[in-house]
Parts: structure tokens; sequence; C-alpha cells
């Protein structure tokens, strides 16, 4: 009887190590795209899949309440010193598509020249693919502040 005793409780032992080695599922907790959750500060680290190339960054400050933007970059520059592009943002809904970003430049430069779906939006990334074009994709994360203001 002692045997069978020590047996189950050997048992419930290995039963418990297993259990406490399980790791715990991840989940991911996204959010709604509007104004405020995607407002903040933003650095682009993907485009494409690949990263950006060293030395290169964009930056966007996104305002909530005025539903404007400043965007930090040096792309087109051949200075050190960034380029600061000004603009207003609209959220459009597609019933298909979920969220659509598009904007405008300050000082008459226009639209934007792709409207974006944002996907996978949570508190720390979120991925802009492009409405006519869904190769082309942009990932942001989120980050304290932007080094370059």
């Amino acid at each position: 009887m002692n045997k069978v005793k020590m047996l189950i409780a050997a048992a419930f032992a290995v039963m418990s190590l297993i259990s406490c080695t399980e790791k715990p599922e991840v989940t991911v907790e996204y959010l709604d795209v509007n104004a405020n959750n995607i407002s903040g500060r933003w650095e682009l680290v993907e485009w494409n899949g690949a990263p950006l190339t060293e030395g290169t960054y964009v930056y966007l400050d996104i305002v909530r309440n005025d539903r404007t933007y400043t965007m930090y970059q040096n792309l087109d520059s051949f200075t050190n010193v960034p380029h600061k592009v000004t603009g207003s943002y609209y959220i459009e809904y597609d019933p298909e598509l979920g969220a659509i970003l598009r904007g405008n430049y300050d000082h008459d430069s226009g639209d934007w020249a792709h409207r974006y779906i944002v996907k996978d939006l949570t508190a720390d990334q979120m991925y802009w693919v492009a409405k006519d074009d869904p190769t082309f994709i942009q990932k942001f994360v989120r980050v304290d502040s932007i080094p370059v203001e």
C-alpha cells in the first residue's frame, strides 16, 4: 500500500513540475484605429520588410486633438539637417479594409502619395499598408522622444 501511495505522490509531483514549466500564451492586444490610439511619437523601422538604411530615419509626431502631424526625416536630405514636414491627417473607415489613413502636407504640397490601411495597431507598433499597393508596407514603433526635434 505504501508503494502505491508513493507512486501516486510521485505522479502528482511530476505533473506539478510539468505544469510549472509550460509557457503562458502571449496574447497581443490590438487597438482600434482612432486618433487617440495612433497619437504619439513613432519611428519608421521597416520599409517593405527591410530595416531602413543605416543613418536614415523617419519620425512622426501625431497629434490627436487637431489631427495634425510633424514628420522629421532625412531620406531626401543631403545634409545631416532633418527635413521637417507638417500637415493634417484623416481616418476613414471601410467595411472591408478597416481604418484607412490619408493626409496632406502643409504649404500647398498636396496629398500623400498613398492612402494607408492601418494594421495590427498595438500600444507599441503599427503597420501601414498602401491601399493601392499592398506590397508597400511600413512598420512604425512607438518611441518616447524624437531625437532630431
